[in-house]
């Protein structure tokens, strides 16, 4: 077998990023929680493999299949940007477990305000590590912004949960179950744009199909905003929404009356095996390297695209997670 080509684009994820299928099967594998699992040795030596083969080397008896594996792994575990190790829950392979305990957790606590506000709290401290830990290198995140994003964030979810505790004091159970759901939808819609808000003042490179950029656009990052946002909605809803209604018609059986301390595994469980599935699902409703249309841009902007590059329609834009 002879040594592997040189050509294979790793800097681009493995699959066909402009259909649903390929976009999945990049984030099922962005997201799988066994990469947690790697040591610090195995992370060290994908990273070897990937700075190498980018740098012409190519490590002797490498497949194609074991160059794209220590892409992954290194991409899971290194911040693309700055190179740094990303701590361990801000990864992307931290998502499902981490989301499992945290949402189980709200979903079985709900009925006292100071478990509400304990998880409200432990949920928006948990974003923040992925915020910051998933930060752009084009956009950086000042410790001010973070700060603001993070007590906006939380006094949002708080704010929401309690108000809708007590306003569901005197509605069926199963409503109540459901409002751990719209806190952190109201999170996200604050969390998100606060955290971004430095695009949304001076905008996010956009770059024609062949990648050269061709300046920044607020437009194209409020169209990205508001495409991660209904991504974390979307996510959030399997998990938030099918274990309450399945809780609560167990809760009502004989086998969890007997046996109350079986509730809080349950859910979790129930909450894991939902976002195993809607996590990767939900990362890829929308393609990675959106596009909006020229004609959709500020004037100024438009105005320099069409003299400079006069038969550009669609300039392309990285949405972010």
């Amino acid at each position: 077998m002879g040594e592997l080509p040189l050509d294979i684009n790793i800097q681009e994820p493995r699959w066909d990023q402009s259909t649903f299928l390929g976009r999945a099967r990049h984030f099922f594998t962005v997201t799988d929680p066994r990469n947690l699992l790697l040591s610090g040795a195995q992370l060290e030596a994908s990273r070897n493999i990937v700075q190498n083969y980018r740098a012409g080397v190519v490590t002797p008896g490498l497949t194609e299949d074991q160059l794209w594996r220590a892409k992954y792994v290194y991409d899971s575990a290194f911040h693309p940007d700055t190179g740094e190790k990303v701590v361990l829950i801000g990864r992307m392979s931290a998502q499902v477990p981490m989301n499992m305990m945290i949402t189980g957790c709200m979903l079985t606590f709900y009925r006292k305000t100071p478990t509400v506000v304990f998880w409200q709290w432990v949920n928006q401290s948990f974003n923040a590590v992925v915020n910051y830990s998933n930060r752009s290198g084009d956009a950086p995140i000042t410790v001010q912004q973070l700060g603001t994003a993070y007590v906006s964030a939380t006094t949002g979810a708080v704010a929401t949960a309690l108000g809708l505790k007590s306003l569901t004091k005197h509605l069926p159970p199963l409503v109540g179950r459901f409002v751990p759901f719209a806190a952190v939808a109201a999170a996200n819609c604050i969390n998100i744009p606060l955290m971004r808000q430095r695009e949304l003042q001076v905008g996010i490179p956009v770059t024609d199909e062949a990648g050269q950029r061709l300046g920044h656009s607020v437009t194209a990052a409020k169209q990205g905003i508001f495409q991660v946002v209904v991504s974390r909605i979307c996510m959030a809803i399997p998990a938030m929404a099918i274990p309450p209604v399945i809780m609560n018609t167990l809760e009502k059986k004989d086998f969890l009356k007997h046996r109350p301390w079986l509730g809080a595994p349950l859910q979790v469980g129930l909450v894991g095996f939902c976002l195993i599935f809607a996590t990767p699902l939900c990362c890829a409703l929308f393609p990675q390297r959106s596009s909006i249309q020229v004609n959709r841009l500020e004037p100024e902007l438009r105005a320099q695209i069409q003299k400079q590059n006069p038969g550009t329609e669609v300039v392309y834009y990285n949405k972010g997670l």
